[in-house]
């Protein structure tokens, strides 16, 4: 468990590795640890309250990032006995316009997720009105403010923050001086939540929202940042200048201000990335590969035409003092990325397979693909799938969820449509068809609707791995439980979602696991599905078969691998391309703009072809051969 104290303020730039910091930040490894240590910070502040008989006032946040902590809060209070009948709390906002009651709204949120799991006094809950006419919010904002400032102020503002880097829904242009009221939403903050609304359209346009001048008049800050898709806003808005552009930004003007972040979130801050340039730094070999491809970049040069000169000029000297000259390095480093690349995804028979990515035994290696959704594995790897194939090797498609969500009511009503044609009598099909035109997005998908979107799902993807020449009995659909809620919002990984994965991973005893190391999709069900192989793989690696069985992990939908931790590069010829574009296309219902697209308007196919080419040209680019595209793994040891 963290310690409480972790999180004790100090001012930023102190040490010579955070110079270009200009607020205070605590790295955690992961989120939960993180979320422990907010909770523990604010049940310590609540029990002092507590001594004196003084009212403790919070500020409290919505959206996926304070769950954790909140979840904590509960246990505290269950386990521990903490109390919250001295609590008053203000929430940052909520949609306009907005009943309480819809499960969109936040006050839904809080109740689901802390009020109604404590004994905080309902008349102490503060959440902005999102249910009221435009003329009514301005009187009801003055009042939410006056409020504030009669109790003496907030305590203790518990933050999350957006990519458009708001706090709050203080979006770009906010000024300083603002304080609660009406604003319009951002397309990028719209366009993050329609995964929530089931769609762009859904979204509210606007929001009620506390302003600028009144989360920097709170005590204490504490702002949480979770995951990869963080860690561009993060880097700007702790180590850049302060702007209205990135509202965040002026929380470095704030005299007790703590960033609490996951080691993805904080990734790109320059003592992180790139240690070398602030401070001495331990080098491994990953951090040499990182260096030494970055530097390619700083220059402009290929991998062997870096000197001594280019290293000393961009604080990696002490490398040069460990590894030797440029030379050497160079020449060390150009053999690692040139001994990544292979044709033989399942290892190339009879040769020598210590410099290849992959063993060349046994030669025909039984191998499952694991895809969260019936797409990823075309999506991310269909280059490698039809090589494997086309290679003689026994390959297995697990898709580990139905991916009914992702299919849009107007799709499934085609269907269904279809289905009274052939089968006039049906009752199914007339009951999905009178549910969806009396549906609105609150209310969850029917049991039936939502076989009929698997389904969907599941032809397209046979049809998918047909044309790749895969025999339908080496197709799984697993359908894990924590998926099938009808909405957007899952449950738990349960002991059931781990035993199906077991089972299946014991059933083909493979020699090869591919899965999604994607972690950037915004509804998060790539990291639950790569959370619970990790999962049944700590349960079962004892087994002899698992000796020979080897863990890659892909990426392409959502980001893919930077050069320096790629382990396999699998070239791509252009009629391989062509035919991995046929494949994503047999996927038709996530097409032309589908529901879960996030910031980039490009189609799947689009975008992943333009990674596929990018990662061929950075290799290109430090020296090695030109190829059209190629698809990218990295190893994963458990």
């Amino acid at each position: 468990m963290a310690q409480i104290n972790s999180l004790s303020f100090v001012k930023p730039g102190k040490y010579e590795s955070s110079r270009f910091e200009k607020i205070h930040n605590v790295i955690f490894e992961n989120s939960i640890n993180g979320s422990v240590a907010v909770a523990n910070e604010i049940a310590t502040l609540i029990n002092a309250k507590q001594q004196t008989n003084s009212i403790c006032v919070l500020g409290l946040a919505t959206g996926s990032s304070p769950i954790k902590v909140y979840e904590e809060l509960i246990r505290l209070h269950r386990e521990e006995g903490l109390s919250f009948k001295n609590v008053v709390t203000f929430n940052l906002d909520e949609y306009f316009p907005m009943k309480h009651d819809d499960i969109q709204s936040y006050h839904y949120f809080m109740n689901e997720h802390l009020f109604r799991h404590i004994d905080i006094l309902s008349e102490n809950i503060n959440i902005p009105n999102g249910d009221c006419t435009v003329e009514e919010s301005l009187i009801l904002c003055a009042q939410y403010e006056e409020k504030i400032k009669k109790l003496g102020g907030i305590d203790f503002q518990l933050l999350g923050i957006g990519r458009t880097a708001h706090i709050g829904f203080n979006e770009p242009g906010s000024h300083q001086n603002s304080t609660t009221r009406m604003v319009t939403l951002d397309h990028l903050t719209r366009s993050d939540a329609a995964s929530s609304f089931l769609g762009m359209e859904n979204v509210p346009k606007k929001a009620v929202t506390m302003g600028i001048s009144t989360v920097l008049e709170a005590r204490r800050i504490v702002l949480l940042a979770w995951g990869q898709n963080k860690a561009e806003v993060i880097q700007e808005t702790i180590e850049g200048k302060i702007t209205s552009k990135k509202p965040a930004t002026y929380l470095q003007n704030h005299p007790n201000v703590t960033f609490v972040l996951d080691s993805e979130a904080a990734s790109l801050l320059t003592r992180i990335n790139t240690p070398w340039v602030v401070d001495n730094c331990e080098w491994d070999s990953e951090l040499v590969s990182k260096a030494i491809v970055w530097l390619c970049g700083k220059t402009h040069k290929s991998i062997l035409h870096l000197t001594d000169k280019d290293y000393y000029e961009h604080g990696m000297e002490s490398l040069l003092a460990i590894e030797g000259t440029a030379y050497d390095l160079n020449i060390k480093m150009f053999n690692q990325l040139q001994h990544a690349i292979t044709g033989w995804p399942g290892g190339k028979p009879n040769s020598e397979h210590q410099k290849r990515p992959e063993r060349s035994t046994p030669e025909k290696k039984r191998v499952i693909i694991f895809s969260p959704h019936p797409d990823d594995d075309v999506i991310s790897m269909g280059g490698t799938f039809d090589r494997l194939v086309e290679q003689g090797h026994e390959v297995h498609i697990v898709y580990q969820t139905s991916g009914n969500i992702a299919v849009s009511n107007d799709e499934a009503l085609k269907f269904a449509e279809i289905g009274m044609v052939f089968d006039p009598k049906n009752e199914i099909y007339s009951k999905i068809i009178q549910f969806i035109n009396q549906k609105n997005s609150a209310i969850p998908d029917s049991i039936e609707l939502r076989n009929l979107k698997a389904q969907i799902r599941q032809k397209e993807s046979l049809g998918a791995t047909r044309f790749l020449g895969l025999p339908d009995n080496q197709v799984h659909f697993l359908n894990l439980p924590f998926y099938e809620t009808g909405t957007i919002k899952k449950s738990p990984l349960s002991k059931k979602d781990i035993d199906l994965m077991i089972a299946k991973i014991e059933e083909i005893q493979p020699h090869q696991i591919f899965a999604a190391g994607d972690l950037a999709d915004p509804h998060g069900t790539h990291k639950v599905c790569l959370d619970s192989l990790f999962l049944a793989l700590k349960e079962i690696k004892h087994k002899p078969f698992m000796n020979d069985c080897w863990v890659w992990l892909y990426r392409g939908a959502w980001h893919e691998w930077e050069i320096h931790e790629i382990d396999m590069a699998v070239p791509m010829s252009p009629n391989q391309v062509l035919r991995k574009r046929t494949a994503i296309f047999y996927h038709q219902s996530q097409k032309d703009g589908v529901m879960f697209q996030g910031d980039d308007s490009r189609e799947f196919w689009v975008r992943v072809e333009e990674r596929n080419k990018e990662t061929a040209q950075k290799f290109n680019k430090l020296g090695l051969a030109s190829y059209a595209a190629m698809e990218a793994f990295k190893r994963y040891h458990y």
